[in-house]
């Protein structure tokens, strides 16, 4: 993050991940995971789905459905959140190649 100087206003201009900003760890992972919520909270939307309905269609608990469209995603996996989308009618791709820097990082592309 980089200090600076608003209309004589000391503040942080951020990075692109709330998450590292905070000093979190596993602010990637976390990255992720909420970019995979926000995909699921679009789908339910856009197929009309109750929390029980959403639920039920992807095989978890409605106070887990709550948990997540309250921010609360701590409790399920990456991959239990792809799977979710998978079973809301969404593909999932991964791909892996080669790191341009020594250590990779992980990232979300929405398409």
């Amino acid at each position: 993050m980089k200090k600076i100087l608003f209309k004589g206003v000391e503040t942080w201009e951020g990075s692109d991940n709330v998450f590292a900003d905070l000093g979190l760890p596993d602010a990637e992972k976390l990255k992720i995971k909420l970019g995979l919520v926000v995909e699921i909270r679009k789908a339910m939307r856009r197929l009309g789905l109750t929390q029980q309905e959403a639920a039920s269609r992807m095989g978890i608990t409605q106070p887990k459905i709550s948990d997540m469209m309250r921010g609360d995603f701590s409790n399920i996996s990456e991959r239990k959140l792809m799977d979710c989308l998978n079973r809301l009618g969404y593909d999932i791709e991964i791909k892996v190649r080669p790191a341009v820097e020594p250590v990779g990082h992980l990232m979300l592309a929405v398409v």
